[in-house]
């Protein structure tokens, strides 16, 4: 979505690279100022990306948009050498005859155009400061004032400022209210644009604007910003559709919008390459919805599958999962009040068989590939409303169709609309998929994929702090149980020859040995 967003005008872009071939004269000093207009910072200590350092007639340059640096070598005016190399390693990747370097920021302007820019901003910032005057505005006044001539007088010595993109009008010379440049800009006329899970990807471009639009209106009203931040901005929905002409939906549950533009061009891709078919649908009572989950729950367990449980409330999600583990199910919940670093580690841990039960609200719709969830149980299913609309439903049953087992009780008094739609639309799916099965002789097999190393499984700091370490206050038992986790995601990341995190891991596994044997010697 975010690629609705203004950035720098292509045509300039195109303007400032710099392109560099084996053999050409350029004065060393001339190469330096231009990677300087790229927005490219001297750096010859911390070498990093957007940075270039300096070591007599050999200049490094990290390069902004790349992992790999490059080095030119030059013989007095003449480029000798033009090489790519691993930043951290210095290990030489391959030798160019010639190459083109990108600006470091989309924002990046030629030296010449900066007179005419502070000029019009300074006339900008006079008419508001009038403004403001007559209002009696005058903390907003000298708000502004100040920080804008700040910005103008960065601009004026380097060609830069922090927030620049906020004069990005005026760095473009475009009319107030016009669209700005975005990321599709920088695509052909006929480019095709694929829009995956377009039935929340389209809302969000479409309220995208009003939301930037009520942000930056406070920041000009408080006298943070110019009136032409304003356009700094996103494309209205309107501009998308004129920008984005050939566009691909992609979605399990399209919304009406795209039915409606795809004018009967509608593609089903309901046959999976594993033979995989839509899960079996079945509806139960709700009185005793708890205990006959917790029934399936024992029996899926004993296969070493793990069950996904959605309710309509978090305190019904805490209140469920504190039930089942007192019964000593291995249980969890999940939903928006849980930050994104621990709902992925919450995620590996079911994955992994750290528990078996994963009781959830929303966030159990879209977006999960969970192949060991061989049950969805949907709570109170006839409660018509977001959470329990037909796509909801469909969505939400899809976390099943991973797994060969998989199947989806709904927990209702009355089957609902939305409820008869999701089961016959998943029942037409099975049938086509059980008969394409049949036809070629394929049987279903679970998804095999590999389980990634969580980024909560280990805490690493890259620097002192001032407190205390947690591991301090865990038991022995929790320490051995972490232990044997590092243990074996250490393993896993030298095999996969991602030595600098096993290196990490083994730092920490070292620690937990010495503390375990202190803990032995009291």
């Amino acid at each position: 979505v975010s690629c609705i967003y203004g950035i720098g005008s292509p045509e300039e872009y195109g303007k400032m690279m710099l392109f560099l071939k084996v053999g050409d004269k350029i004065k060393r000093a001339k190469l330096l100022a231009g990677l300087v207009e790229m927005r490219y910072e001297r750096n010859d200590i911390d070498f990093h990306r957007g940075t270039f350092r300096v070591r007599g007639d050999v200049i490094d340059i990290y390069l902004a948009e790349s992992e790999s640096a490059i080095r030119v070598e030059l013989w007095g005016d003449k480029i000798e050498a033009i090489t790519q190399y691993e930043p951290l390693t210095g290990k030489k990747q391959r030798a160019y005859r010639h190459f083109a370097i990108y600006p470091a920021s989309h924002y990046a302007a030629p030296s010449d155009h900066v007179p005419e820019t502070v000029r019009m901003i300074r006339e900008e910032l006079k008419m508001r400061l009038r403004e403001l005057h007559e209002q009696n505005k005058l903390v907003e006044y000298h708000r502004l004032k100040q920080r804008t001539e700040y910005d103008i007088e960065m601009i004026e010595e380097t060609g830069f400022c922090s927030g620049i993109e906020n004069y990005s009008r005026i760095l473009q010379r475009r009319e107030p209210g016009s669209p700005p440049p975005t990321l599709i800009s920088y695509l052909p006329k006929n480019a095709l644009m694929v829009i995956d899970e377009s039935h929340v990807s389209m809302p969000q471009v479409r309220a995208m604007y009003l939301g930037d639009r009520k942000r930056k209106e406070t920041l000009v009203e408080h006298g943070f910003r110019l009136p032409s931040a304003l356009d700094n901005r996103p494309l209205r929905f309107d501009e998308f559709e004129q920008v984005a002409q050939q566009l691909v939906y992609a979605s399990a549950t399209p919304a009406e919008y795209e039915i409606e533009k795809a004018r009967g061009s509608v593609v089903e891709l309901v046959i999976r390459p594993t033979g995989l078919v839509d899960p079996p649908i079945e509806v139960r009572p709700v009185l005793g919805q708890v205990d006959d989950m917790l029934h399936e729950i024992r029996v899926r367990v004993t296969r070493n599958e793990r069950i996904l449980i959605t309710t309509l409330t978090k305190r019904m999600a805490e209140d469920l999962a504190e039930y089942y583990e007192d019964l000593e199910v291995r249980v969890r919940y999940m939903h928006s009040d849980i930050d994104a670093i621990e709902r992925t580690k919450i995620l590996h841990d079911l994955r992994a068989g750290q528990f078996d039960v994963l009781v959830g609200i929303n966030l159990l719709r879209e977006g999960l590939d969970l192949p060991e969830v061989s049950l969805v149980g949907i709570f109170d299913a006839d409660k018509e409303g977001f959470l329990r609309s037909t796509r909801s439903l469909i969505q939400t049953c899809g976390r099943a169709a991973r797994n060969a087992n998989g199947q989806v009780v709904m927990y209702a008094d009355v089957v609902t609309g939305s409820m008869q739609q999701a089961i016959d639309i998943s029942e037409q799916r099975r049938v086509r998929q059980l008969a394409h099965n049949a036809e070629h002789g394929i049987v279903p097999r679970t998804v095999i994929r590999e389980i990634a190393p969580s980024l909560g499984s280990v805490e690493l700091e890259d620097e002192s702090i001032a407190a205390e370490s947690e591991s301090e206050y865990q038991t022995r038992e929790q320490l051995e149980t972490e232990l044997v986790e590092l243990e074996n995601s250490m393993r896993k990341a030298a095999e996969q020859l991602e030595f600098e995190f096993a290196a990490k891991l083994r730092d920490r596994i070292t620690e937990l040995r010495k503390q375990l044997e202190g803990d032995e010697a009291a």
